[in-house]
């Protein structure tokens, strides 16, 4: 039995109208990082910083972890990192973060030094180590190349007097990593060394630290 009272359907027998949509164009989501895939811990290469002499090349990121995190946990005295943006895919990782921290916290007098062309990067989203530098900043230094000085475009990292791992090209996974060869290591700190003594403050990097 049909209710009298009841509202009567106006559009009953009538086509809806359409409904016009513009769309606002394309958007770029930015997806966080892979939780899962930093929850579990990295694995260090299988060699000693200052007694394995053999060059060991690498072309897969999961390789390049593993070598940086290698020569980060053994070093004793001194770090350096040469980087374009502190590459994410490399150094944003709670095992990085870990390593350095107890190497930082393990005497007074180690010191780990950054030296970046784009520190854009970390600062917006937040690295690890950029983290780090505020909580331990009396032997955690990060520097921006002065932009006027020439460099060269690829990525280093130093540990101690014997260890280096290179990136010859950037944003490219592959290169090679050496833990004992002092001649290598002291070319490039001397780089890295001429490079800090032109280093600048970036603004972005300062209100970050602060």
């Amino acid at each position: 039995m049909r209710d009298e009272n009841a509202p009567t359907d106006q559009t009953e027998g009538h086509e809806l109208p359409a409904i016009e949509f513009e769309s606002p164009g394309r958007f770029t989501v930015h997806n966080p990082a892979n939780a899962a895939a930093d929850s579990a811990l990295l694995e260090p290469a299988p060699f000693t910083l200052g007694a394995h002499t053999s060059l060991e090349r690498f072309n897969q990121p999961d390789q390049a972890r593993a070598h940086t995190l290698a020569l980060l946990q053994q070093a004793q005295r001194s770090l350096c990192i040469y980087s374009h943006d502190l590459e994410p895919w490399l150094y944003h990782h709670s095992s990085v973060q870990q390593a350095c921290t107890r190497f930082l916290l393990a005497s007074p007098r180690n010191q780990l030094r950054i030296l970046l062309r784009e520190p854009g990067r970390a600062v917006k989203e937040g690295s690890r180590l950029l983290s780090l530098s505020r909580r331990l900043s009396s032997n955690l230094l990060i520097r921006k190349l002065h932009p006027d000085y020439p460099n060269e475009a690829l990525a280093f990292l130093l540990a101690d007097d014997s260890g280096l791992l290179l990136l010859p090209e950037l944003g490219q996974p592959s290169g090679y990593a050496l833990y004992h060869d002092p001649i290598r290591n002291r070319q490039r700190r001397a780089q890295f060394e001429q490079a800090w003594d032109t280093c600048i403050t970036d603004a972005d990097l300062r209100s970050f630290l602060l």
